[in-house]
């Protein structure tokens, strides 16, 4: 009688606190046939056996619906099912193409591209692997050339041909071996992947039959049809569903803490007309991506130009301004007049108590700061002038130096910091503004230290030991900084994070760790220098900062530590800096 005892079914959710544990919830797209979304039953029932929440997601071409449905996901799984219409490729139909599926194209590709841009742990599956690739830029044939048949008249739990997988893989990881046996129902196949994924496996015919994402991310998708391969199969649904069970921590660790990059160049595009309340192409940095990347907050600079011995700073910028102080005020202006226009969205900070009360209402944070002390037009009482109109750090020099300081790209004028340059930096500490030291000579740096009464600041500044250029911090210079209470942040442009070769997200892990091994966990963080040349494979844009802390999570730090990278520590100094009283 218990079979038909509603209460009996609900005990077990009744009788416990929480009534369940959260699972990754996985959404499964929808086959459309006549007038019924459906879907074969092994996929739900993978996902189930793998630990995961299904959910069937409707062939709705509607981005509202879409963005709807991606808030509640960890994770997404692209069924198999039709053919595509080629002209979604700008291509005109084969004779040999098969069924096209009308109602499916526009809402998976869709679908896939704002998952794409949300980060969101993605597998396809034979139509799936396709919808993967024309979403990202790939390409496939509209009808494959056989030598190995890929069409089974076996049952479809039988394996009838081997794929080869490449040792570096996903796949390969998943069942360790360079060979496996697989089912396969399909006449259409990726013929290229697109730049954000790579081949992983082909068929002895060279059929693509596996692709993965050649960006960190965790994106995977097969041309066979692993439902219906048993425990076998199951492998693949497991993957999924462990990725989705990382994602969904690293969205729920961001909710808990604040997200702060010290240094972005955003403002330098705002002579393009930029929109920051557009997923604006021309920029890494927006309110689309900053959403995207569950990051809270930005510091945005006003970059100013050196310029070289008989040019004027005029000429350099693109503006028309009369000097320095007027172009950075004119940044200013224009990142008010952003944040006016997004209010309900969007806020400009101060402090770390502005922060954390932005974070509270759902709002996003710009910082502003100065790059290049050039802003101050060798006149002390603009360090008071920009203190007032929010200015949290100035960075004393750039690429030449000034009259403050020497550069790391100068000509040693002062052999370190200028006599004017001690009067602003005690000047600095008078009105708590924060010195930063990136872009500072050696000697300018530890001039500054014994300068300062206040803890200083390398905004965006990697490590000299794994990447030897001058800009970057030699370990000596991290440890002096971190004895007197500093903090240095890693940056992502590519030249100071590897000499050689293409920088990835990897290159960053290891200059953030190698600073924590030398400097302690208190004294690190993230200054991307987005849009002013930072942004690596994996750390592209603002949209992949949660990938940062997909690292991190799977490098066992803790809350408390991942807390203090992401900002804490240089909220810690902020603090200081600002409560600081002669």
């Amino acid at each position: 009688m218990e079979t038909f005892d509603l209460e009996s079914h609900l005990k077990g959710a009744y009788s416990s606190f929480p009534e369940a544990m959260h699972q990754p919830v996985i959404g499964l797209t929808a086959n459309y046939e006549n007038i019924d979304a459906t879907l074969r039953d092994r996929y739900y029932k993978q996902v189930i056996a793998a630990g995961g929440t299904p959910v069937i997601i409707p062939p709705v071409a509607d981005s509202t619906v879409i963005i709807n449905t991606l808030e509640h996901l960890d994770g997404l799984i692209l069924t198999g099912g039709g053919d595509h219409n080629p002209l979604w490729m700008g291509e005109e139909p084969s004779p040999r193409l098969h069924n096209i599926n009308q109602e499916r194209d526009a809402a998976e590709l869709m679908l896939v591209r704002l998952a794409f841009n949300r980060q969101i742990p993605m597998l396809g599956i034979c139509r799936g692997i396709q919808t993967l690739a024309i979403a990202l830029g790939g390409k496939v044939y509209q009808d494959i050339k056989q030598m190995v048949k890929h069409s089974q008249d076996a049952d479809r739990s039988e394996p009838t041909h081997s794929v080869e997988i490449k040792k570096d893989s996903t796949l390969y990881h998943i069942y360790n071996s360079e060979k496996i046996l697989v089912n396969s129902f399909h006449h259409q196949a990726v013929s290229e992947p697109g730049r954000h994924m790579r081949i992983i496996a082909k068929s002895t015919d060279g059929i693509i039959e596996a692709i993965e994402s050649n960006e960190y991310k965790q994106i995977l998708g097969v041309q066979w049809h692993p439902e219906w391969l048993g425990e076998e199969g199951g492998k693949i649904f497991q993957w999924l569903v462990n990725q989705a069970g990382n994602f969904h921590a690293a969205k729920q660790l961001h909710k808990r803490i604040l997200t702060l990059d010290t240094h972005c160049d955003t403002p330098m595009f705002f002579p393009q007309g930029v929109k920051f309340d557009h997923r604006d192409s021309r920029i890494l940095v927006d309110l689309h991506k900053m959403t995207d990347g569950h990051q809270d907050a930005t510091t945005m600079v006003a970059y100013l130009p050196q310029p070289k011995i008989g040019e004027s700073f005029s000429s350099k910028v693109a503006f028309d301004v009369q000097g320095p102080l007027q172009y950075a005020d004119l940044i200013f202006d224009k990142i008010e007049e952003i944040v006016s226009k997004n209010r309900a969205y969007l806020s400009i900070a101060r402090t770390p108590a502005d922060l954390y009360s932005d974070k509270r209402k759902g709002r996003k944070s710009i910082m502003l700061g100065i790059e290049n002390g050039l802003a101050l037009e060798h006149d002390l009482s603009n360090v008071k002038y920009f203190a007032q109109r929010g200015v949290v750090y100035i960075t004393l020099c750039h690429n030449g130096d000034n009259d403050i300081c020497d550069s790391a790209r100068g000509c040693n004028t002062h052999n370190g910091v200028s006599s004017f340059g001690a009067k602003v930096i005690q000047e600095m500490n008078r009105h708590g503004i924060m010195v930063d030291l990136s872009h500072a000579g050696e000697k300018s740096f530890y001039d500054a230290l014994e300068i300062s009464q206040t803890p200083i600041v390398c905004s965006h500044s990697s490590s000299r030991a794994l990447c030897d250029v001058p800009r970057n911090l030699t370990d000596d210079q991290m440890r002096a900084l971190a004895a007197r209470g500093g903090v240095a942040h890693t940056t992502l442009y590519h030249g100071f994070l590897r000499k050689e070769g293409e920088a990835d997200i990897m290159d960053a892990i290891a200059h953030l760790e190698h600073a924590i091994e030398v400097m302690g966990i208190d004294h690190v963080g993230l200054g991307t220098d987005f849009d002013g040349d930072g942004g690596i494979r994996g750390l592209a844009d603002s949209s992949e900062l949660i990938n940062f802390t997909l690292q991190l999570l799977r490098r066992k730090y803790s809350e408390q530590d991942i807390a203090k990278i992401w900002g804490g520590n240089w909220l810690r100094v902020m603090t200081q800096v600002q409560n600081f009283k002669q």
